[in-house]
């Protein structure tokens, strides 16, 4: 299982594909299948049959995009961010390779 450095709750821009662009929340990553589920992009209809109290119908969702065609984004400079791997006070943390600016759990 591999170690990626877009996690849960992280702004990320879509950077290939149709959805070339878009930015949004990382809502889920599959790390075995090396796949990130985002909200509101690559979203996809699907029928569903009534279930309980929920009718039935065309529903959107998510569609899950590979890790790949992904990229960290800061939103504040407006740019791409490339992601390294440091040791800070005797932790491991994710840090801007630009600026050297630790990455923030959101």
């Amino acid at each position: 299982m591999a170690k990626f450095k877009i996690q849960t709750d992280d702004t990320v821009i879509v950077t290939t594909g149709k959805h070339k662009g878009e930015t949004g929340r990382v809502v889920s990553v599959d790390n075995e299948r090396g796949r990130v589920l985002i909200e509101q992009v690559n979203l996809v209809t699907r029928q569903v049959k009534p279930q309980g109290g929920r009718p039935g119908g065309s529903v959107e969702k998510e569609a899950s995009i590979h890790i790949s065609n992904v990229s960290l984004f800061d939103a504040k400079e407006g740019r791409k961010v490339k992601a390294a791997w440091s040791v800070v006070d005797g932790k491991k943390v994710r840090v801007d390779r630009k600026t050297g600016a630790a990455i923030a759990k959101a």
